[in-house]
């Protein structure tokens, strides 16, 4: 099996950041949104698209 060292780099992170926070989904995504807040980074959020229905004749 072929392994990526960037994916592989990106879970280790990922997975030690959970780690710091007894892995909580509440407590992960609360850390997130803060450092998100104190980035300085513009954040966009856009609405979803339209689905586009098409009639079956």
């Amino acid at each position: 099996m072929w392994h990526d060292p960037i994916v592989e780099e990106i879970h280790r992170i990922r997975d030690e950041h959970a780690k710091k926070l007894n892995y909580d989904l509440h407590a992960i995504c609360e850390d997130l949104r803060k450092k998100q807040a104190t980035s300085g980074i513009k954040v966009i959020s856009r609405l979803p698209r339209r689905s586009i229905v098409h009639n079956a004749a």
